[in-house]
C-alpha cells in the first residue's frame, strides 16, 4: 500500500519557504505522495449566516494546481488532487494546466476530481451549482479526449470544442482521474469511468455497500472493478499504534494507497506538522 500525506491546506499559511520545507520534508521521511484539497475562494460567515461548514472565508487555501506546479521542481512526490472541484472550473483550461503540471512532474499528477459542495463558490466562479453532477461525466469524457487527441471535436451537454487540441500534451496520456463522493450516484460514476477512488467512510459495512455499488457499476460497463485503485486517509491523533491498526484494516480492504492527515491533529505549526509525519512514518515503517 502506498503511503502519501495530505497536505494542511488550513495551517501552513503563504510562507514560501515552510511550504518547500514542509514538501522536502514529506519526501525524506518516506512518504510517496503529496495530497492536497481544493477551494478556490471561501464564503463569508456574516454574509452568509447561518453558515455551517468546514470552512469559510478565513481559512487559508493554496491553490493545487499553482502550488504543484512549484512543488515538482524542489521534490519527487507523486502529486494528487484530492480533491479538485471540476465542475465549478471550465473543463479546457483544467485540461491545459493539468497537462503543464503533468510534464513539469515529470508524469507524477494523479487528478483527483469532484463535485464539491460550496455552492458560493460556484456562483462566484460563474458555474451552476444544480448541474454539477450531469456535467461531471461530459468533463471527465473531455479530459481525456484532450490529454489523448492532438486535434479535438467534442459536443456534449455543456462542453463544445470543434476542432482543437492542447500542445504540448501530457507525458500521462491519459492522466490518472480519481473521483470522490458518497452518494449511490457517485459510487455508479466510480464504477463507469474511474480509475481509483477516495472513499470517506470506514471500513465496515458502508465500505462493503459503497464498493458493491462501484462493482455492479463497473461491470454494467464493461470494466474490471479489480482494476479501480483505492486511496484511504488516516487521521494522525497521536497514537500510533491506533494509526497501524487502521492502516492494516485499510489494507486488508483493498485500500492501494493511503495518505496521513495531520490536519485535525491541533498542530500549530509547519514544524508541528513534520514531526507528527515523522511519527507515523516510523509507525508505518516508511524509512528505509
Amino acid at each position: 500500500m502506498q503511503v502519501g500525506a495530505v497536505f494542511p491546506q488550513t495551517a501552513i499559511g503563504a510562507d514560501v519557504g515552510a511550504l518547500r520545507a514542509y514538501a522536502q520534508a514529506v519526501e525524506e521521511l518516506g512518504y510517496a505522495h503529496l495530497l492536497a484539497y481544493d477551494h478556490v475562494v471561501g464564503a463569508d460567515p456574516e454574509v452568509h449566516a447561518p453558515w455551517q461548514w468546514p470552512y469559510d472565508v478565513h481559512t487559508t487555501f493554496h491553490e493545487p494546481l499553482v502550488m504543484f506546479g512549484y512543488l515538482a521542481a524542489v521534490s519527487s512526490l507523486e502529486l494528487v488532487t484530492g480533491v479538485l472541484i471540476l465542475p465549478q472550473r471550465q473543463t479546457v483550461l483544467v485540461a491545459k494546466q493539468a497537462a503543464e503540471l503533468d510534464i513539469l512532474s515529470e508524469g507524477r499528477l494523479r487528478l483527483g476530481v469532484a463535485l464539491g459542495w460550496n455552492a458560493v463558490e460556484y456562483q462566484a466562479l460563474g458555474k451552476d451549482f444544480s448541474t454539477r453532477g450531469r456535467r461531471i461525466d461530459d468533463q471527465i469524457a473531455l479530459l481525456r479526449t484532450l490529454w489523448t487527441q492532438s486535434s479535438v471535436t467534442f459536443e456534449r451537454g455543456d462542453e463544445h470544442v470543434v476542432g482543437a487540441g492542447i500542445n504540448p500534451p501530457p507525458v500521462q496520456r491519459p492522466i490518472p482521474i480519481w473521483l470522490g463522493g458518497v452518494s449511490p450516484a457517485a459510487y455508479r460514476r466510480i464504477g463507469r469511468l474511474a480509475d481509483g477512488w477516495f472513499p470517506r467512510v470506514a471500513v465496515g459495512p458502508e465500505l462493503d455497500e459503497a464498493s458493491a455499488v462501484i462493482t455492479v457499476a463497473a461491470r454494467e460497463a464493461g470494466r474490471d472493478p479489480a482494476a479501480i485503485r483505492m486511496e484511504s486517509q488516516l487521521d494522525w491523533t497521536g497514537d500510533p499504534d491506533e494509526m497501524a491498526s487502521r492502516a492494516a484494516e485499510w489494507q486488508r480492504a483493498g485500500a492501494s494507497h493511503t495518505a496521513v492527515n495531520t490536519i485535525r491533529a491541533g498542530l500549530a505549526t509547519v514544524d508541528d506538522h513534520i514531526r507528527a509525519l515523522a511519527a507515523a512514518a516510523d509507525t508505518l515503517s516508511l524509512r528505509a
